[in-house]
């Protein structure tokens, strides 16, 4: 195996899985689904075991479980995961699908921003083996965006959301900003309507400038086409944005609770990607991004953006 990819994939050499090294020594397809949730997350439909299962059914390279994880008290996700089961369950898996499949072991971590949270973080992530971080944001101020929205204009909706966007992105360690523009999916369900890219250009330009500066990607999320939004977060436009900025990390995730999500309208996302700009996407390993082609052309051993 190539040195560098070595060294960038794992720190320690000697507990680099074999069936990684025989994986990564593979030319293989080139789709990555960086985004499921099993029953380990409080909303997950299908055993991790499924999830996999269904990764290689739909001729997937490789599936990264991303639980959902909150050390908020106020959060439905806190306290749920069972890390340690967890992390032993996708090690038992790594071995079934050994060569076959790539295994990420991942976490979607809800506003990891949080200055009164960030001790408790730190300590929870400091007992982890993880390949992958998304930051994500569910609430705010501690309120479901479902609930957040009751009594707000459209305005106060939009740019309440996307100022808590730019405040994670300015201090999480994270990889990737999850469905960037997700409260459109709540704009849809109370009524709202879309928002007009040009009113919050300056604000996602915020938003990508600083993410590109610390190093955080943008995952494409596949999910806004199965739902009210009917459109994959974030909007075309965004992804223009990111590019013309010079952002280049990007990942697929189908945000899939159940099996027959898994890999949902990669061809669409990878279309999109490539009208775009973009001739690759990225999967993570021990948190650092690994590029592959969006034109199969293999992987391309490469770690830095």
């Amino acid at each position: 195996m190539d040195e560098k990819l070595w060294q960038a994939g794992y720190q320690e050499v000697d507990i680099l899985p074999v069936y990684l090294v025989k994986y990564m020594e593979m030319i293989a397809m080139d789709f990555y689904d960086c985004h499921t949730h099993s029953t380990f997350s409080f909303d997950g439909k299908a055993a991790l075991e499924e999830q996999c299962q269904a990764a290689m059914n739909k001729g997937l390279a490789g599936i990264c479980l991303t639980e959902h994880f909150s050390v908020d008290s106020r959060d439905v996700s806190f306290g749920v995961l069972d890390y340690e089961n967890y992390h032993n369950t996708i090690d038992c898996l790594r071995r079934k699908f050994e060569g076959r499949l790539y295994i990420g072991r991942g976490l979607e971590i809800g506003e990891p921003h949080l200055p009164q949270c960030s001790a408790a973080l730190v300590k929870a992530l400091a007992g982890m083996q993880l390949d992958f971080i998304i930051g994500s944001i569910h609430n705010i101020g501690g309120v479901k965006l479902r609930n957040y929205m009751q009594g707000k204009s459209k305005e106060q909706l939009y740019t309440a959301y996307f100022k808590e966007i730019l405040a994670m992105v300015e201090t999480a360690d994270i990889d990737v900003i999850g469905h960037l523009d997700l409260v459109k999916l709540y704009g849809a369900i109370g009524g709202y309507g879309d928002y007009v890219f040009a009113e919050y250009r300056e604000l996602l330009s915020a938003i990508m400038k600083c993410a590109i500066q610390r190093g955080i990607g943008l995952e494409l999320n596949t999910a806004g086409w199965r739902k009210e939004a009917g459109q994959q977060y974030p909007a075309h436009k965004v992804l223009h944005l990111y590019k013309e900025l010079g952002g280049r990390i990007i990942t697929l995730g189908s945000d899939a609770h159940k099996g027959q999500d898994v890999g949902a309208d990669f061809e669409r996302a990878k279309e999109l990607l490539l009208a775009c700009g973009f001739n690759s996407c990225c999967y993570f390993v021990n948190r650092q991004p690994f590029y592959v082609s969006l034109c199969k052309a293999g992987v391309k051993r490469e770690t830095a953006c």
